[in-house]
């Protein structure tokens, strides 16, 4: 867990993962941690960091402010995409970290579902 400590007190990580041609794209998003050590992160299934973590799961991970201002040392990491029980997982994580946020977003996307979600689970390496 101690490879993680840097994201334990932080409401934000700023994910970088890269294009095909290799260049790099930050992008802030909310988190939660789960034992393991995992970090679990979701958005829309169709976005650019999705697109982008299907060819290629290495990435780098550093804690940011919800502007993306990196706030802490960067860290190498493997993203992969979850489904079934681990998407249950990270979900009943990031609904405690951030209640009453996540539950107004939902209830936003039932009303209006426009979008399928994915979550990215993050691992440091061995």
């Amino acid at each position: 867990m101690e490879k993680l400590a840097a994201f334990n007190s932080q409401k934000y990580l700023s994910l970088e993962t890269y294009r095909k041609n290799g260049q790099a794209v930050r992008t802030p998003v909310w988190f939660a941690a789960a034992p393991g050590p995992t970090l679990y992160v979701y958005t829309a299934a169709d976005s650019g960091k999705v697109k982008r973590l299907r060819r290629n799961g290495e990435i780098r991970i550093a804690p940011c402010n919800a502007r993306g201002t990196v706030a802490g040392a960067w860290s190498n990491a493997r993203a992969t995409i979850v489904d079934d029980d681990a998407f249950v997982v990270g979900m009943r994580f990031l609904d405690r970290k951030y209640r009453p946020w996540k539950q107004i977003m939902d209830l936003a996307h039932r009303l209006f579902p426009r979008h399928r979600r994915v979550m990215i689970a993050i691992q440091p390496p061995p």
